[in-house]
């Protein structure tokens, strides 16, 4: 980075982040690089860069020129040192305890996690390591939990689907302190929204499938070292990548152990796609924030909604804490219906919004909770994580806010 340069705004430094290397004939943006494989006329060349003495790429599976502009824009989304990206958010999260965690270790993470990632935790712990989940909004809950052998505390920012949020500056000072390892994923509210390095996370996940890339065109993940964690006190680096310069020594790790010997490689296709849409994020954010708000306001002075879960709510338990943290409360949100509404004729009534389980989208998408992205759970864990039967989620686009309002009035108007 050259630092001469006066610093720049988030929309103007993504815009222009590829023009800020070399980019082939003077492209706007760094174009796609599809080959597998990169030759060197000097065998000596092709040594260093296989060793880390020199930057380069040796094969596709750990890179190439299109997936490291990405890599870069993320980078300075969530103003760290490095990231490394992977093929979907899951790779990302999986590849960062493949590389990092060993048996024995322990993880305390939130309860209120995404259902795929708990059931990964799940994975993890049946190979060996320790997790404990406890509810996050209380840091009390999280230094209770912790043990000589834990080695990362892991929460989201804002739950998917009950907007439960986390303690976040709270636990950061506890990891800080404890010189634990602290890693956040920021997906539910994106660096548009927040950084979570400001709170001390020194890994941040990001699944660039949603918000960063917006368009729903294209899976990636991502993890980003936001260069406050001091990886000389973490037990597990490899000696030999103690060669590279201290604050690279975890995500040099998760390079080679989690996407080398992983294998969740984004494709160049992907990662072109990913760029493109996370040039107009704040803008979409910012669309998408406000829509948000008037739904979940509607909403929940509608009286066929018996409950309304969103951080840009004064009813929400988490509201003040939100408000101290976030630029604007997100573009997701879950309700409930009155009873004796059913869920799924409500949402077939819908026109505009589609019945779907992505988020983050440019479209509004909502979909009933229980009976799909938590069914595998079962009735048990879905209550401890408070999503009754009729919850519904919602993930807001960037629609005119009226048509929006006025779907939504039509398919409660049709209720009993």
């Amino acid at each position: 980075m050259d630092t001469t340069k006066p610093l720049r705004g988030f929309t103007t430094a993504i815009l222009h982040s590829d023009r800020d290397g070399d980019v082939e004939h003077g492209a706007l943006h760094k174009p796609l690089h599809v080959s597998v494989a990169y030759g060197y006329r000097d065998a000596r060349d092709l040594a260093a860069v296989f060793q880390g003495r020199a930057p380069g790429y040796s094969y596709g599976r750990q890179g190439n020129p299109t997936t490291a502009a990405l890599e870069a824009k993320v980078t300075k989304m969530e103003d760290g040192v490095a990231t490394v990206c992977f093929a979907t958010g899951m790779a990302a999260i999986g590849a960062l305890m493949l590389a990092l965690l060993r048996e024995g270790d322990h993880v305390v993470a939130s309860q209120f996690l995404f259902g795929n990632t708990v059931s990964q935790f799940n994975t993890l712990a049946a190979h060996g390591a320790d997790v404990t989940f406890v509810d996050a909004t209380d840091v009390a809950n999280v230094e209770r939990a912790l043990t000589p052998a834990t080695r990362l505390i892991f929460v989201e920012t804002i739950a998917n689907p009950r907007t439960q949020v986390a303690d976040l500056a709270r636990i950061g000072e506890l990891a800080r302190q404890r010189g634990i390892l602290y890693v956040v994923d920021n997906t539910m509210t994106s660096p548009a929204l927040f950084r979570p390095k400001a709170v001390h996370a020194g890994i941040v996940i990001n699944a660039l499938t949603k918000y960063i890339g917006g368009h729903g065109n294209a899976l990636a993940g991502s993890v980003t070292d936001t260069g406050v964690f001091d990886w000389t006190g973490y037990p597990n680096i490899v000696e030999s990548y103690k060669a590279q310069p201290r604050p690279l020594w975890g995500i040099h790790q998760i390079r080679k152990k989690g996407l080398r010997d992983f294998g969740a490689t984004l494709c160049a296709g992907d990662a072109h796609s990913i760029a493109i849409g996370a040039e107009t994020l704040a803008l979409r954010m910012e669309r998408t924030c406000a829509n948000a708000q008037a739904l979940a306001e509607f909403l929940a002075a509608h009286p066929k909604v018996a409950k309304v879960y969103y951080p840009g709510l004064p009813s929400h338990a988490q509201h003040a804490l939100s408000r101290s943290l976030f630029r604007a409360f997100g573009g997701l949100f879950g309700f409930e219906l009155a009873d004796g509404i059913d869920c799924f004729e409500f949402l077939n009534r819908l026109d505009i919004v589609v019945s779907s389980s992505n988020l983050g989208d440019n479209r509004t998408l909502a979909i009933p909770v229980a009976h799909t992205i938590f069914w595998e759970m079962g009735p048990a864990r879905r209550a401890e994580m408070g999503i009754a039967d009729g919850l519904i989620r919602v993930s807001v686009g960037i629609e005119d806010r009226d048509d929006l309002i006025a779907d939504f009035t039509h398919a409660l108007g049709g209720a009993p």
